[in-house]
This record gives structure tokens, sequence and C-alpha cells, in this order.
């Protein structure tokens, strides 16, 4: 009996999903405001690093 790992085909979703750098989606202020849906919602970092969205 084989024991081996199987292997299946996922995709990488590494390269399927568009990506943004932090630095450049927050700025300088470490904070952006994102629409969506007509709702305000606010993405910003923490001073422990850690990224907080808020409506």
């Amino acid at each position: 009996m084989d024991k081996s790992p199987s292997t299946c085909a996922v995709p990488d979703i590494q390269q399927s999903l568009r990506q943004v750098d932090s630095k450049l989606l927050l700025g300088s202020e470490g904070r952006v405001v994102i629409l969506h849906q007509g709702q305000q919602y606010i993405l910003r970092q923490t001073q422990a690093g850690k990224l907080i969205l808020t409506k």
C-alpha cells in the first residue's frame, strides 16, 4: 500500500488574486477609506502593525 501523500490540482491562490502592498494602499497616514455598496469603511494599521476594518 502506497503511503505517499496524494496530489490534487489546487489553484495557486497567490497567482489568482490581485495583490496590493499595504504601504501603498494605506499611504503615509496608515489608513484608507474604502467605499463599498454606498457605505464607508476605514482600513487602518494599528501601532502593533495589525489591520483593522471599521464601518
